[in-house]
């Protein structure tokens, strides 16, 4: 349970909540205990006072975190950029595409940055179901930085691409 937790939960924290029977039961988690994290999507490990980054994690909880971040993104005139952001000091390892709905408008498209427009991948499919996988990494990034999709041959007049930003983030030691 995560601190804060309100209702039935509050003054949990740090408790594995099962409901069983009818009721609510809590119980502390074993140092080892693998979790899924469902609003976050990712495999936890108890450490004996956190869960923690089942890549590695060091006695202070400096850690290797493995991210996925995808967004839809609808397309419209010559780029679009995403809302998901690559963080400052992400290591990328790729970006990966899928058209969800056919692109107008536009010959192919580009998967990139502002400054390098096809870094993941140029003359991407347009029809439904084209994939592209633009493995570049590990790249460090050193700002936060918009993935582009860039239009070839015409601007966007309609498309929906789905994004998909993989890499690793290495969170600093706990004070």
């Amino acid at each position: 349970m995560p601190t804060g937790a309100t209702g039935v939960w509050a003054g949990r924290s740090g408790t594995i909540a099962a409901y069983e029977a009818g009721a609510w039961d809590f119980f502390t988690p074993p140092v080892g205990l693998r979790a899924y994290v469902q609003d976050e999507r990712r495999v936890r490990v108890f450490d004996g006072g956190a869960f923690v980054s089942p890549l590695a994690s060091s006695l202070h909880r400096a850690a290797v975190e493995a991210v996925v971040l995808e967004e839809d993104v609808t397309l419209s005139g010559a780029s679009r950029d995403t809302t998901i952001l690559i963080p400052d000091r992400a290591l990328v390892l790729g970006v990966s595409t899928r058209t969800l709905q056919a692109v107008t408008g536009a010959a192919s498209y580009d998967c990139g940055l502002p400054a390098e427009r096809t870094k993941f991948g140029g003359t991407l499919g347009i029809a439904v179901g084209a994939t592209n996988v633009g493995v570049i990494g590990p790249t460090a990034f050193y700002a936060a930085t918009a993935i582009r999709i860039s239009a070839n041959g015409g601007s966007f007049t309609g498309g929906k691409v789905r994004v998909a930003l993989h890499m690793l983030t290495l969170p600093a030691p706990a004070a």
